[in-house]
Order: structure tokens, then C-alpha cells, then sequence
């Protein structure tokens, strides 16, 4: 399904992206749905005052100055896998709080079908939030170990974080790409905040 959207009785129907996916990803980053700007680029965090292209490019060097499917190519590469828990859901324009008839996307058969996969992280709490309410009732026992981890949004919205704040924070997904980090026996009730 291509990302879009449609107005329904005031409030904006949008349609997300697929995933970037590569065959064998460790981890898997979830935002909640594409914001009207990412929907208008065509591309994940397509805001241009968002900061996720900006800390990919000092995590993984996919940074903005690249073209999109140059970055989406080197997140696969380095074994990260992006996309949103909600697949379609009506809002008021970009405004996640007011996100309604949320259908999430199939996150439990690719946790299924990607058993590489060691980490879930988070982009904000809203993410996190769909996540538990519609993505973890479905979840098979093998993909409940997986850990959740919450990083703080890369949405412009989220101005009152520090960007060094914010870079300290994500720098945590290098560990669970390089280092030894695997499926643990915890599941991701409540994830450490960043």
C-alpha cells in the first residue's frame, strides 16, 4: 500500500509506508505513521526539521545529504529495519495525540519471518504506545523476549529534548547492531526512557 492520504469528516485517513526491510535485521526501529511532510516527500522522516536522517547519518552514515534510497539501502545494510506500528489511522493533520481508528501493520509475522531481529526500539512514546496496545496482544512467544526499547522522538515536535540528549540516547542502537546483543528471556513491558 502506498502512503497517502484522504480527508473523512475533518480529520485526515493516512496511509503508510512499507517497511525498510533487508534480509537478516537485528533491529527494528517503529514510528507510529508518516507525517503529512513525509507523506508529501514520499519518504520516511521526511520533515525536513526532522532529526532521524541526521543521526542516521552520525550513527550508520545515512545521512540527509544522501538520496533516500541511498540511506534506506545502508539501513539495511547495517541491519536496520524501519517502520511505523500503524499501517492506517485518522488524525488532524500531523498531530500523533490525535491519532483515531489506528489498524497497525503486520509487525508480529515479521517478527515471525525475521528471526535475526534482537532489538525493537522506539521513536517516541506514541510509537511505544500503539505498540503495546496493538502490536503486543499479537505477538508469539519467541518474539515477546524481544527487548523494547524507547528513544526520544526525532519529531520536531519534540524541540524540548537537546539534540546531545537525543544523540546520547540513540547512540544506543550501535551496541545492538555491533555488539553481542541477542534475544534475552525479557520481554519489553516497559522499556528503559532515554
Amino acid at each position: 500500500m502506498t502512503a497517502g492520504t484522504d480527508v473523512d469528516g475533518g480529520r485526515e485517513r493516512y496511509r503508510g509506508f512499507p517497511p525498510i526491510l533487508g534480509p537478516r535485521p537485528r533491529i527494528l526501529i517503529l514510528g507510529s505513521l508518516p507525517s503529512r511532510a513525509s507523506i508529501e516527500a514520499g519518504m520516511y522522516y521526511g520533515h525536513p526539521r526532522n532529526l532521524f536522517w541526521t543521526l542516521m547519518g552520525e550513527l550508520v552514515g545515512a545521512g540527509p545529504d544522501l538520496p533516500y534510497e541511498k540511506r534506506a539501502r545502508i539501513l539495511e545494510a547495517r541491519g536496520i529495519a524501519l517502520w511505523d506500528v500503524a499501517r492506517l489511522a485518522s488524525r488532524k493533520a500531523s498531530a500523533d495525540a490525535s491519532m483515531r481508528d489506528v489498524v497497525p501493520n503486520g509487525i508480529p509475522r515479521l517478527c515471525r519471518e525475521r528471526r535475526s531481529l534482537r532489538t525493537i526500539f522506539f521513536n517516541g512514546a506514541k510509537a511505544e504506545e500503539l505498540f503495546e496496545r496493538f502490536v503486543r496482544p499479537r505477538l508469539d512467544a519467541e518474539s515477546l523476549r524481544l527487548p523494547g526499547i524507547r528513544l526520544p522522538s526525532t519529531s520536531p515536535a519534540n524541540a524540548s529534548i537537546p539534540l546531545d540528549a537525543k544523540r546520547r540516547a540513540w547512540r544506543r542502537i550501535l551496541d545492538h547492531l555491533d555488539g553481542d546483543a541477542s534475544r534475552t528471556t525479557k520481554a519489553p513491558r516497559r522499556s528503559p526512557r532515554a
